[in-house]
């Protein structure tokens, strides 16, 4: 009866060839060559033992015709199977590669359709590690681990099946000595099972501990944290290599214990052989013929530890990489059944909006709140008062736990998310910049943008002199993350992309990068310009941005608690905007 661990495996198996239907193609085919492999495999065992008996030792003496008929079939027979081989190979291969291509996009895909607080509470090194290490595991063992097991298992069975018509007895003798080694292997396949799951988890750990540290270089030798850096890599290290000992451990054991078996084997053979062949129960062909059907039988079983050892990695591998692809997207695109949003400013609507994280707090609470089309409206109140959350909700990076959003009176949910992109555009903090040139990366904001449509927007923003003070005009390269630009050169690239994509919505939560006046100035005239024309909300980090709103909305743990313009809400005494603006003023002096 199948254990709980077998039924998990299979089902593994059965549902990331779901995930990949590729592997299935033209399996038939490949069954058969692998049919045709085996059988091959026999054919010289069979020859050499009727060239004994009948050719050399027949009853009119040794006939050369018969004897070079014999070596004619097993060179046609070797010939054959290394055909078969290769075409098996080569289809094997071809349908493994393609499946697990169609895996890893679909992982990959997938990973961006994550809920945000996934892929913030997940590490990076886990989620690239399932994408591109499990899936090398999984690939492994299907185009070598498989081959082999497809061979072996017909090689195995096509060489018992004539052991037993050349001797039963000698063929009990070779299962007799291997039966240990087949009885354990339910036990080994749990402990390797086991095994090899923490091996690939800690994969992830070590792929997250010495990537951090690259990504942040910066900080690490700025605080002179090396030592504490390399601590927790020589830490993941150890970790890796004690599961990875542990794992190997099982492995050189059901080796060591098939080396046994092959050894009791062969020897079993020879004595019992010889017994049998005195007592004349056996022919000196058959004798010999069973000590090449002895090797391939020894051999497959060999090889069936490291194939255990491959399936179980790959097991362990398709089940992170499968976990990934269960993990709910809490964005469900409505694809072409989704509304589209017309052309032209925006008006908004929050309709009871209440949204929490999982297991915390409303971060905000029934909020109703109405933007008119074309109005500026600032978002301020303490850290930690939920007003970051709105931009979130606005550009459905999340959706609300309870209530709706509304753009032009379409529930943001039942808007298919092309015609939310090209019409709703996120201007973050620090707006991600790709290892690339500055071209490429304002391209993210139209990906058809030709160099002169990134000039004349850079014009309209009042930034084409900026760019033409560039080393390399557009073709600068920006570095990883940006860091060939200053801070506040990032922020224009931003402004940039997010001008490029012509937004009717435009959200912005402000950076609060300190940059110089010059620049601070620059920024505020594209940012003047770029707000024109478009309703914009945007999350004020600084009192100066909502002094030039058309409204400010306070947020105060979770709720919007005043609205109105800056000069008004100022002037209302103890009033939460009047005191986050004496706050304001009071660091500014």
């Amino acid at each position: 009866m199948d254990t709980g661990e077998d039924i998990k495996a299979f089902e593994t198996i059965r549902r990331g060839v779901a995930y990949s239907p590729e592997l299935k193609e033209g399996i038939v085919g490949t069954l058969l060559l692998a049919i045709v492999a085996s059988l091959g495999q026999v054919v010289v065992p069979i020859a050499v033992q009727q060239t004994l008996d009948r050719g050399l030792n027949g009853p009119g003496g040794p006939d050369v015709r018969f004897t070079t008929l014999m070596g004619l079939v097993a060179a046609v027979a070797v010939v054959v199977t290394s055909v078969a081989s290769y075409a098996m190979t080569s289809r094997l291969f071809t349908a493994s590669e393609r499946g697990l291509a169609t895996l890893r996009v679909k992982a990959f895909r997938h990973v961006h359709d994550l809920p945000l607080l996934t892929q913030n509470t997940e590490r990076r090194g886990a989620l690239v590690a399932r994408v591109t290490s499990d899936v090398d595991q999984v690939s492994q063992f299907l185009v070598f681990g498989g081959l082999i097991f497809v061979v072996s298992v017909g090689q195995m069975l096509v060489a018992t099946v004539i052991m037993v018509i050349y001797s039963w007895q000698l063929a009990i003798v070779v299962w007799v000595c291997f039966a240990p080694l087949f009885l354990s292997l339910r036990f080994f396949q749990r402990r390797l099972s086991d095994a090899y799951g923490m091996v690939r988890r800690q994969v992830g750990i070590l792929l997250s501990a010495i990537s951090e540290p690259v990504v942040g270089a910066a900080v690490v030798r700025s605080y002179a944290v090396e030592d504490r850096t390399q601590s927790r890599i020589d830490t993941a290290i150890e970790a890796h290599k004690t599961a990875s000992t542990r794992a190997q451990g099982f492995t050189a054991f059901s080796f060591s214990l098939g080396g046994i078996s092959a050894g009791l084997a062969n020897a079993g053979v020879l004595i019992v052989g010889i017994w049998l062949g005195f007592a004349g129960d056996i022919t000196a062909g058959k004798v010999l013929a069973f000590a090449f059907l002895v090797t391939l039988f020894v051999g497959p079983v060999q090889l069936g530890t490291q194939i255990l050892t491959d399936a179980q990695n790959a097991i362990a591998g398709w089940r992170r990489v499968i976990g990934i692809l269960d993990t709910p997207a809490d964005l469900v695109d409505p694809g072409e059944g989704g509304r589209s949003l017309p052309r032209g400013p925006i008006d908004v609507h929050f309709e009871g909006v209440t949204f929490a994280y999982p297991g915390g707090p409303p971060v905000l609470r029934d909020v109703t709140l109405d933007i008119a089309s074309g109005t500026r409206i600032a978002i301020v109140g303490e850290t930690g008062s939920g007003k970051s959350t709105f931009a979130k909700l606005l550009t459905r990076l999340m959706d609300p736990s309870e209530g709706a959003v509304l753009l032009d009176g379409i529930d943001v949910r039942d808007v298919g998310q092309v015609s939310l992109r090209r019409s709703v555009v996120l201007v973050p903090q620090e707006g991600f910049l790709f290892d690339d040139t500055l071209a490429a990366n304002v391209r993210y904001g139209r990906l058809d943008a030709s160099a002169d449509d990134i000039l004349d927007s850079a014009d309209e923003l009042g930034l084409g002199d900026w760019v033409a003070g560039l080393p390399l005009g557009l073709e600068t390269r920006v570095g990883q993350r940006g860091e060939s630009l200053s801070a506040g050169e990032r922020q224009l690239v931003a402004l940039l992309r997010a001008h490029l994509a012509d937004p009717d919505l435009l959200v912005l939560d402000e950076a609060t990068s300190a940059v110089d006046p010059a620049l601070e100035m620059r920024i505020g005239r594209a940012l003047e310009r770029l707000m024109s024309g478009r309703t914009s909300v945007t999350i004020a980090h600084r009192l100066s941005t909502a002094e030039n709103a058309d409204e400010v909305v306070v947020v105060d743990q979770g709720r919007v608690v005043q609205r109105g313009p800056h000069a008004e809400l100022v002037a209302v005494e103890g009033g939460v905007y009047a005191g986050l603006h004496d706050s304001w003023v009071a660091q500014q002096g």
